[in-house]
């Protein structure tokens, strides 16, 4: 890529230049390498939730939600904490057979097997998830609802 069409605020952004002025894309792409060298890509920068100064991230929660058989789909996002700047929120889709599962014994189901930093303060269940063409779930949609102060 050499530039975003009319959006140099947005190139510059994107753009880093290293030691020898060579151009380098930041996708905003979080990562880890394997002990074989192998790159995967497991989260979006962000998506990251920062909460009491700890980097979160979504995919590791929803990776626990989506092990219980109620869940059908999921996506976590950050909400506004007075205390901790930020906290996880789960929205879930249940199966149809969920078998009655209420939103407060998931969240305790989940933040059984979560790490302390990454408990989810609390867990709505949605009918739908917003997803590009693609399948990917669009969460700067759901962030908007919570920091714009539009959350039911």
């Amino acid at each position: 890529m050499s530039e975003y069409h009319n959006r140099p605020d947005a190139t510059a952004e994107a753009l880093w230049h290293d030691e020898h002025g060579r151009p380098w894309l930041k996708t905003g792409d979080i990562g880890r390498l394997d002990e074989d060298g192998f790159l995967y890509v497991v989260d979006r920068k962000k998506d990251m939730i920062l909460c009491g100064g700890q980097n979160v991230y979504p995919t590791d929660i929803e990776a626990v939600l989506k092990a219980h058989p109620a869940v059908l789909d999921c996506g976590v996002i950050g909400i506004p904490h007075a205390k901790w700047g930020e906290t996880p929120l789960g929205l879930v889709l249940l199966r149809p057979d969920h078998g009655g599962t209420d939103a407060e014994s998931l969240c305790t189901w989940a933040n059984e097997r979560l790490g302390k930093q990454q408990r989810l303060t609390r867990i709505e269940f949605r009918t739908v998830l917003p997803r590009n063409p693609n399948g990917k779930l669009l969460k700067r949609d759901l962030r908007k609802l919570y920091w714009d102060g539009n959350a039911s």
